[in-house]
């Protein structure tokens, strides 16, 4: 499902239930700091990077750093003009490519 328009509109119905139904001020996105395509697809999609916890857990027993992004309530509308904007069916062609990128 990575890097597909069904886990754009997904990341977005998640982000508009986080902030508009449950009325939560932050919505978090954490991963391994070596995954650089998680990373990627945190900020495409509006998240902010908040740092590394260093030693954060062992995972198969190795040591992982932890990348921290979120995404506030106050930067919620205009995150979601911008995920409306891209996910309107005129942003695609008939192949079902993108016209143009997520901005944010």
């Amino acid at each position: 499902m990575a890097r597909t328009r069904v886990a754009t509109e997904a990341l977005y119905l998640h982000a508009r239930h986080v902030f508009e139904a449950l009325g939560y001020r932050r919505f978090e996105w954490e991963c391994n700091d070596l995954n650089e395509p998680s990373k990627a697809a945190a900020r495409r999609f509006g998240f902010t990077f908040e740092g590394v916890f260093r030693q954060h857990m062992i995972v198969k027993g190795n040591s992982r750093d932890t990348a921290w992004f979120a995404m506030l309530d106050g930067e919620w509308p205009a995150i979601r003009v911008e995920f409306e904007r891209w996910l309107d069916p005129l942003n695609f062609d008939a192949d079902g490519s993108q016209k143009t990128r997520l901005r944010h």
